[in-house]
């Protein structure tokens, strides 16, 4: 008996969003009379950063800092359409449709500066920083403040845009079935090294490296921490999290959730991070969405480790050691 090392690599592709009919989401933005803007979406934030990031998106296509901008994520009846957060679609499609509605509001308010300043709305520009000026004469300029009470009070002018992001629907081809369920894929590899205890079964996880290729990182520590978390669950996943009994008898399995077996912090794996930027042509600023795929490489490269390390290939989740060493009970006989 004895304690065998293996390594498995694992590598996906990962579809952003669906081509349900099209795919839609909405969006709303609207400047305050004080020169903040406001978000309005019907997409949920589920603790992946969502506000974050459309609030980065929102201020960089009209020219504001971050804090300029907040998010409202209300609900259906009250928001714009949005087909849902899952799919890993939010960033992508959401962030198109807050880009196509903040430029549309950054117009308008750029008429109105125009009109204070009385210059051309297309001679100004912001300057990142909450005012807006003349090309090449920024002492000529004017707050966002300023312009957005003149709007309000002043022009009469509602600064306010709408936007919408709808894919090219792909159709099923009658004779094969092909057809083309997104626009973009975001990519990943990873690689497990575990050890195996072939009298026990026991599974320990020493390494996990990770590359992801998401299209353009629009927060990377943001990023970061979602993939390290992900490849985290994707361990859990593999080893440990079930509604089913280990081993033959419901009543050996778990009644409640605190009996329900996770991995806790001694049991997590030495984890590494590549993230890899190839930007998307139709993505926010390049953006793709790594959302679920973080946690799926991970799931058949310690299976494959386990394979390499003692031979038998387990292709029920959780890889326990139940199943182990009944595998290598099964493997001896034969």
């Amino acid at each position: 008996m004895a304690i065998r090392r293996g390594r498995g690599v694992a590598a996906i592709n990962y579809p952003t969003g669906m081509n349900l009919g099209g795919d839609p989401t909405q969006a709303l933005v609207h400047s305050t009379p004080t020169g903040n803007f406001m978000v309005t979406l019907s997409s949920v934030d589920l603790g992946q950063g969502m506000k974050q990031i459309m609030a980065q998106i929102c201020a960089e296509t009209i020219g504001v800092p971050t804090d300029r901008v907040i998010i409202d994520t209300a609900d259906t009846d009250t928001g714009p359409h949005c087909m849902g957060t899952f799919a890993s679609r939010g960033t992508h499609r959401a962030g198109n449709a807050v880009i196509q509605a903040a430029k549309e509001a950054r117009q308008v308010m750029l008429e109105v500066a125009a009109e204070d300043l009385e210059v051309n709305a297309s001679d100004l520009e912001t300057d990142g920083q909450g005012n807006i000026q003349v090309k090449g004469a920024p002492q000529k300029s004017i707050s966002i403040f300023d312009v957005a009470l003149s709007a309000h009070f002043k022009r009469g002018r509602s600064i306010s845009g709408r936007g919408m992001f709808l894919i090219p629907r792909s159709y099923p081809q009658k004779e094969t079935g092909a057809m083309k369920p997104s626009t973009c894929y975001a990519h990943a590899c990873t690689v497990a090294e575990v050890e195996v205890d072939d009298e026990t079964g026991d599974v320990t996880v020493l390494t996990v490296k990770n590359v992801f290729e998401i299209g353009r990182a629009l927060n990377p520590k943001m990023v970061e921490q979602q993939l390290v978390g992900g490849s985290w669950m994707g361990i859990s996943h593999a080893l440990y999290e079930t509604t089913e009994p280990y081993y033959p008898s419901r009543d050996h399995g778990g009644t409640d959730f605190n009996q329900y077996l996770m991995p806790g912090p001694g049991d997590l794996a030495e984890t590494e991070i590549i993230v890899l930027e190839r930007p998307s042509a139709d993505g926010p600023f390049g953006a793709k969405g790594p959302g679920e795929m973080c946690a799926n490489p991970q799931i058949p490269a310690v299976a494959n480790a386990v394979f390499d390390a003692v031979g038998v290939r387990i292709d029920t989740l959780p890889i326990t050691p139940e199943r182990i060493l009944r595998a290598l009970k099964a493997q001896a006989a034969g």
